[in-house]
């Protein structure tokens, strides 16, 4: 595995404390259950670039997709100094009954010409259904590495456990420790996992399944925020970090509560900094405490 240098990414701790404004159809959804008008392209947008300028400064890192605020974001230079940029690279389709339901390597987000306006890392989406063949997740992910690699990025990937597309029964939690086995060591210079049980199971299960990862994964590896609620995340974050996870990549536990609020600016301004900087203190407190991150 390339010791490629996270730094960009990181706090001063060696914690990863970073904010994800990635999501597309998913935030459109988000939107829609706060008005009445349909969700434009415009919408997401300004709210992407806002979240990031209100809240770059308070994190390590900052993901953004190109479908609709990455070039906006440069253009716009609202990332603030010393956070990384990391661009999305991958490509959503939707199938399966799901708004993500297949994903490929976004063509259209050059690694070269990324790293030339300043991007640190890019990152891939990677869906792990039990009954779909490896062979492919594993192509796509070397690919996807190589592909950073070639241009200086740091390499992040996604996976995500999810329903077989036959209907059979599923393992949610058991697809995400699959998940790491299968793609955890191909050379990924950063792992983004789901957290076990959503943070909702146990103290001593949670950290037993996380600790599963660490075993996994041949390097650091952060949680992201989906599916779990707000008021538990900071908790499910200690939990994996406890047990060898270098921090969060996430989005919705810190400005999803914002969509909807009267003075949205205001409110990313108050309770989503609230949120983050609370987040940056709980990773900083462990990860600072433990060895320094492979």
């Amino acid at each position: 595995m390339p010791n490629f240098d996270l730094s960009p990414l990181q706090r001063p701790s060696g914690a990863f404390a970073m904010l994800a404004v990635d999501q597309r159809e998913a935030m459109r959804n988000m939107f829609a259950e706060h008005q009445d008008e349909p969700v434009t392209d415009d919408n997401l947008r300004s709210f992407k670039l806002e979240a990031t300028r209100v809240l770059s400064p308070y994190a390590s890192g900052v993901l953004i997709d190109k479908q609709f605020a990455l070039d906006a974001a440069i253009g716009a230079g609202v990332v603030a100094e010393g956070c990384g940029l990391i661009a999305s690279a991958d490509h959503f389709e939707p199938a399966h009954g799901e708004l993500v339901g297949e994903v490929s390597i976004d063509r259209t987000v050059d690694p070269h010409k990324y790293a030339a306006l300043g991007a640190k890392a890019m990152k891939l989406l990677v869906l792990y259904r039990p009954d779909e063949p490896a062979e492919q997740r594993i192509a796509m992910v070397k690919e996807f590495v190589a592909l950073c690699h070639s241009a200086g990025l740091i390499s992040i990937i996604e996976p995500l456990s999810r329903k077989p597309i036959s209907g059979e029964d599923f393992d949610w939690n058991a697809g995400i420790l699959a998940a790491a086995h299968e793609l955890g060591s191909l050379g990924a210079d950063l792992y983004k996992a789901e957290v076990p049980f959503r943070g909702q199971a146990s103290e001593d299960d949670v950290r037993a399944a996380c600790a599963d990862i660490t075993r996994a994964v041949d390097g650091p590896w952060v949680v992201l925020s989906s599916g779990v609620p707000e008021d538990i995340f900071p908790t499910a974050v200690r939990w994996a970090c406890l047990e060898g996870a270098s921090g969060f990549l996430a989005g919705r536990a810190v400005w999803a509560s914002c969509i909807g609020s009267p003075n949205v600016s205001e409110s990313l301004a108050t309770s989503a900094v609230d949120r983050l900087t609370a987040l940056c203190d709980v990773v900083d407190n462990i990860v600072a405490a433990v060895e320094p991150v492979r």
